[in-house]
């Protein structure tokens, strides 16, 4: 393997840490309703998980309401039993066409919580995104090593992997300062 796969590839492992913190934080309920709150529940429809935005349509007529309208009006209870059974925090209500979601809007300290979750999410990136660094150093250092490279050419490469580190480390603190600005707005 050479230098330059070493680098495309720690960089590519860091555009997945980075799109893993992405997906962590969309499930991080704001104070505004978000179809999104939604991906990861599944409704058992017959036999087989399946996730209620390919079950039903939602919508979201207000910023504290989302509206669940199953294509399928016999799926209403098990959409709802599923809903209930997540860790969404919201209780549906069924008027037997389809189902609302209230969220209610976020007290000061769950804002705080919640933040404190995001910055959890954001260490866990920053730490994945180190640990592909350290990886892709001991790759290099080993490709030296066989191939009897000079050692200018590993502290190049190295230098390389770390302003591509920084970049990545950068956007996720500012990830982390969208989403925190995000859920402290009222």
């Amino acid at each position: 393997m050479s230098i330059d796969d070493i680098k495309a590839q720690a960089e590519e492992r860091m555009g997945k840490a980075l799109s893993a913190l992405h997906d962590n934080f969309s499930s991080v309920r704001t104070g505004r309703a978000n179809a999104m709150a939604l991906d990861r529940i599944k409704v058992d429809y017959y036999g087989v998980p399946t996730p209620v935005n390919q079950m039903a349509g939602v919508k979201t007529p207000d910023a504290h309401m989302l509206v669940i309208e199953p294509w399928d009006k016999t799926t209403l209870k098990a959409i709802e039993k599923a809903i209930l059974e997540s860790d969404l925090g919201v209780t549906p209500s069924n008027d037997g066409t389809v189902i609302r979601l209230p969220f209610p809007a976020l007290t000061e300290e769950r804002r705080r919580e919640l933040v404190k979750q995001c910055k959890a999410y954001s260490e866990e990136a920053r730490v994945a995104i180190r640990n592909i660094r350290r990886d892709a150093n001991s790759a290099v250092e080993k490709c030296i090593k066989e191939d009897s490279l000079p050692e200018d050419e590993q502290r190049r490469a190295e230098g390389a992997i770390q302003k591509i580190t920084d970049k990545f480390i950068a956007e996720v603190d500012e990830s982390f300062k969208k989403k925190e600005a995000e859920v402290m707005e009222v």
